[in-house]
């Protein structure tokens, strides 16, 4: 049997067909074009799949079911998206559209669930069964993978890692909220301070890096000055560590999963980044070296975690 997998995003929709060894047999992608009804997006989303199964000759009735990982606040027991603001949806009906063209089994996610459990399946923590994801990019994502499964809670809006306090009547966060471990990891949060502490020092070489235009501070201008020796943009990177070890510590407390991803752009930095934060979990995590302090790892899947991932929804 197969099963197939759709990363749905704000620019494009991904799908893949995944065989039972986790392989991504055949795979394409459209452009999302949001701004047009749910209805005709959901249109897509099966054409594609089925344009998938026609290129590998596949029956439909091969397919044990369809997956979908999906931005926002998804109800993953109800089929709805509930709210997406990079989608502009709100109480999409996704399972029950998608229906009207396929008979076998749907299942939904939130995206970053769906990465981390491909990710589990396929990618840097293969093999485990308890594993915690955090996306580190525009904002921070969080998927969470306990004996096997995605762990959701029992309504729509859990495993929002990215949305548990950090410092309280902290940095404003995208949520509403104040002092979001978002507001201080993710890659918007590393490019505010950076521009922060080039505007303090006009002769760190933060400034250099981005032309004297603070506008073009990006997030691997504080990591490229801090190698460099730079004053101001080391202590930049290590406060951002510390507030990324931070609240792994506190996921690490919660569920002690056997290992912890990283995801996104900032993950250029491969060990340095890895490793300084193992540090700082190494005292960070209760119980100290006592315990189990899990490795922390970067994610290896790519684009292809969240199809891998959104096909694993369907237990076979």
């Amino acid at each position: 049997m197969y099963r197939a997998g759709i990363d749905l995003g704000g620019t494009s929709i991904k799908a893949g067909i995944i065989d039972g060894q986790q392989r991504i047999l055949a795979h394409t992608s459209v452009p999302t074009r949001a701004e047009r009804p749910a209805e005709e997006v959901i249109a897509d989303m099966a054409a594609i799949v089925r344009q998938l199964l026609e290129q590998m000759q596949i029956e439909e009735d091969m397919l044990a079911g369809i997956g979908v990982g999906s931005p926002g606040l998804v109800d993953a027991d109800a089929g709805i998206v509930r709210y997406s603001n990079n989608i502009s949806w709100e109480n999409v009906a996704l399972v029950k559209e998608l229906k009207k063209y396929f008979a076998c089994e749907i299942r939904i996610s939130n995206d970053a669930n769906c990465a981390a459990l491909g990710e589990v399946k396929a990618g840097a923590a293969k093999d485990m069964s308890n594993a915690i994801l955090l996306t580190l990019g525009t904002g921070v994502g969080g998927g969470i993978i306990l004996n096997g499964r995605v762990f959701e809670g029992s309504n729509a809006g859990g495993a929002e890692l990215g949305h548990t306090s950090m410092v309280v009547g902290g940095e404003p966060c995208t949520c509403g909220r104040r002092g979001c471990v978002e507001a201080y990891v993710s890659a918007t949060a590393l490019i505010r301070d950076a521009k922060r502490a080039a505007a303090a020092d006009k002769k760190s070489l933060l400034n250099q890096l981005c032309d004297q235009r603070l506008e073009d501070m990006n997030g691997r201008i504080p990591f490229d000055a801090a190698l460099q020796g730079d004053k101001a943009a080391k202590e930049v990177v290590e406060n951002y560590y510390t507030y990324l070890a931070e609240a792994i510590a506190n996921y690490v407390n919660i569920f002690r999963p056997d290992v912890v991803l990283l995801s996104g752009g900032i993950c250029n930095q491969g060990t340095h980044l890895t490793k300084s934060v193992e540090e700082h979990l190494s005292f960070l995590c209760f119980g100290g070296d006592r315990a189990f302090v899990p490795p922390v790892r970067c994610a290896v899947l790519g684009n292809d975690a969240g199809v891998i991932g959104a096909a694993n929804l369907i237990v076979l």
